[in-house]
């Protein structure tokens, strides 16, 4: 298993992607119908930023900022590391591992493909 492709490993439909003027409800509404726990910030195709469950308790909640009015672009983690499609599944888990997050863009030719998870 960690020797799969990760192009082999993702699940398409847990990709979502949104632009960084999205307000942090609306990303969550987003993430809360397709049941995952993060959302890749798009902008012109490319990948600009991550915003996670995390994101939104320690970045969002705690200060007491408004979801509602306050836009992904203020609260993303801004370039965030990504792995190629062809590395191995792996090589992804040990990025995370290192790096203590639970999400990692799947990005090929500057565009987000997928998106890889500790759950995977």
């Amino acid at each position: 298993m960690f020797s799969v492709r990760i192009r082999n490993m993702m699940e398409l439909e847990k990709m979502v992607t949104t632009p960084p003027q999205t307000s942090v409800s609306d990303a969550a509404q987003l993430m809360a119908s397709a049941r995952v726990g993060a959302v890749m910030v798009v902008d012109s195709e490319k990948l600009v930023g991550i915003f996670t469950e995390r994101d939104a308790v320690f970045r969002v909640i705690a200060p007491g900022l408004e979801p509602r009015t306050t836009n992904l672009a203020d609260v993303m983690t801004p370039s965030p590391l990504t792995v190629d499609p062809e590395r191995s599944f792996g090589f992804a888990l040990q990025l995370m591992h290192e790096h203590g997050f639970r999400h990692v863009p799947v990005v090929e030719n500057d565009r987000p493909v997928g998106i890889v998870s500790a759950r995977d």
